[in-house]
């Protein structure tokens, strides 16, 4: 299956706010790992239009294992001159040859079903082997691309977890493995601005919602849409947990503005702020999109403390003027709407 450019409206809204940033890439070159990932996708696309539409003349390269699958998945990007893939995996690629101004690492595996030791090894040997790439390549500007998992569980008493909470997750949980392992990327970041010099900047990412996000993983709201497009029954399996949802266009914004401008070693929570339940949100998602839902009463857990995935983003508020532009109902028709136009 391929999958159709992303909307303009999108492309336009993205470098609308951020055009005064994207001077930083005049003639610079940029390196993405997860180039061919949900972020990956976004990085790539929003890159290239801004790319034209400023005249630049920048360049991307993006680590892939596959790069002939992901040509098959997005045929559009082969035409797109500004980006060429560079085959390897995240642990142990070969440098590519010349200088970068700028590298982003959002290589994971948080959406596909590894073992814990597979995904913690893949996440602090990638961050490692891409750290010592940027470095050899000169570049000054590197973007870490952490999770609100790095917090562990969200205490009951704080609705909104800030930057400054100390938390972590339980290191006697194989489960941990995916925020003990982003927990590593951030002190290794920390590590290369101390020696080298290097301005990382961190991105902890919560939860977000758009095209190219899977419809048949582990992300709630993507499961609600393929059942509402569908015409099926949506089904949640606990209504109680809170969570937010920030739509990918909005995403792409924060991250390039973290890259360009966020202070080094300084982490930024991205996401929305404006929680829900999952029990709203199927109601939300049947509302905007169609398709009924189970009675309320049999998709709450009354027996446990509902758990909440919500950041603060105060500080990216502050210091940057980053907020929610796009609401969860437009979110979800765009979602909708770009899904459909699949080929």
């Amino acid at each position: 299956m391929s999958f159709p450019p992303l909307p303009q409206k999108d492309l336009e809204h993205v470098l609308t706010h951020t055009r005064p940033l994207w001077e930083q890439l005049r003639g610079g070159r940029v390196f993405v790992t997860g180039a061919t990932g949900f972020f990956g996708i976004w990085l790539l696309e929003t890159f290239a239009y801004a790319n034209q539409e400023l005249g630049l003349g920048a360049k991307l390269v993006g680590l892939s294992r596959n790069p002939e699958a992901f040509y098959e998945k997005v045929p559009h990007l082969m035409e797109e001159s500004s980006i060429t893939l560079h085959r390897g995996d995240v642990r142990d690629f070969e440098f590519p040859e010349g200088s970068f101004s700028h590298v982003i690492h959002a290589g994971t595996t948080s959406s596909a079903p590894v073992p814990p030791l597979e995904m913690l090894d893949t996440i602090i040997q990638g961050t490692r082997h891409t750290l010592d790439f940027a470095v050899a390549a000169g570049a000054k500007r590197f973007l870490f691309v952490s999770s609100g998992a790095v917090y562990g569980k969200q205490p009951p008493e704080i609705s909104h977890i800030p930057e400054t909470y100390n938390g972590a997750p339980d290191p006697m949980d194989p489960n941990s493995a995916y925020g003990e392992g982003k927990r590593v990327g951030e002190v290794l970041c920390a590590m290369a601005h101390q020696e080298h010099g290097l301005e990382t900047t961190i991105a902890r990412c919560f939860a977000f919602v758009g095209p190219h996000l899977p419809l048949d993983a582990h992300f709630a709201i993507g499961n609600f849409i393929r059942d509402a497009m569908k015409g099926d029954p949506i089904k949640v399996k606990n209504g109680s947990p809170y969570r937010s949802y920030l739509y990918a266009a909005d995403l792409a914004i924060w991250l390039w503005t973290i890259l360009f401008k966020g202070a080094a070693c300084r982490p930024y929570n991205i996401g929305s702020d404006q929680e829900i339940t999952i029990a709203d949100l199927a109601q939300n998602v049947s509302t905007t999109l169609g398709g009924s839902v189970l009675p309320l009463d049999s998709i709450f857990n009354f027996n446990a403390l509902a758990s909440c995935y919500v950041p603060s983003v105060k500080r990216a508020f502050s210091e940057m003027d980053l907020n929610t532009k796009i609401p969860l109902r437009e979110s979800l028709l765009r979602s909708a709407s770009w899904h459909n136009s699949q080929s």
